[in-house]
């Protein structure tokens, strides 16, 4: 049995992976999804990117989790990702969802033409705000999945995206899968084109968008539980 922990990108709390759970479950693994602080039923609750990070390596610790896969989705592949280097021989693989992936000193926002998100975060109280059903537009979902994501979806706190990752030792070092939605684009981000050099890290490929955990649940928990076997092979 792996011990799973899910965590969705931003706006998007624990539920988001009820679906993708409920096959991990049935193929006899562990999932735990896990609510970032500041989010959905969480809100209200102070956070920056740290903030985020120890949520994860805290929830590792307190259930006391061995052999863990971390999982982060879009956002929280910068969370994941540090967390993945604190969590020590605890943890089994890392999985970045179509994500971001931590560059030391660096946040979220850096890297990419970001000045409309740094404004819409001071224009709204410190918060990045949930979006309407345009933005999810071409990503293979259904109208009723749109709605659904929309739904679960609240405010993301701002320094979240603004602070910088710190990492500890290279990202490249940890064993990793790398899944890319190719209806967002076809394309990994050169940051992590060059981690996938690494022996360490594999990439896969998913044919559909940016939210494959509401669009493609069952394969995505097929992907995530092929990890697991991954990272048993020898070296």
């Amino acid at each position: 049995m792996t011990n799973f922990v899910l965590v969705a990108g931003a706006r998007l709390g624990a539920s988001a992976w009820d679906e993708v759970a409920a096959e991990l479950r049935a193929a006899g693994h562990e999932p735990r999804p896990l609510t970032l602080s500041g989010l959905a039923e969480m809100r209200g609750v102070a956070a920056g990117q740290q903030t985020h990070v120890r949520d994860i390596v805290d929830e590792v610790e307190r259930l006391d989790l061995r052999e863990v896969v971390l999982v982060g989705h879009s956002y929280s592949g910068i969370p994941v990702g540090q967390a993945a280097e604190r969590i020590g021989d605890r943890l089994a693989r890392v999985v970045f969802v179509d994500s971001s992936v931590p560059v030391d000193g660096e946040s979220f926002l850096s890297g990419w033409p970001s000045g409309h998100v740094r404004k819409a975060i001071e224009e709204n109280d410190g918060f990045w705000r949930p979006v309407g059903p345009e933005h999810y537009a071409g990503q293979g979902l259904t109208d009723e999945q749109i709605a659904r994501i929309i739904d679960l979806s609240s405010p993301h706190p701002g320094a979240t995206l603004t602070e910088p990752a710190v990492l500890t030792r290279p990202l490249g070092e940890l064993p990793a899968t790398y899944i890319k939605c190719l209806l967002d684009d076809e394309e990994p981000m050169p940051v992590v084109a060059e981690l996938l050099k690494s022996e360490s890290w594999e990439l896969v490929e998913m044919d559909t968008g940016h939210w494959p955990m509401f669009s493609q649940p069952r394969e995505l928990a097929r992907i995530l539980a092929e990890s697991v076997a991954t990272s048993a092979l020898p070296s």
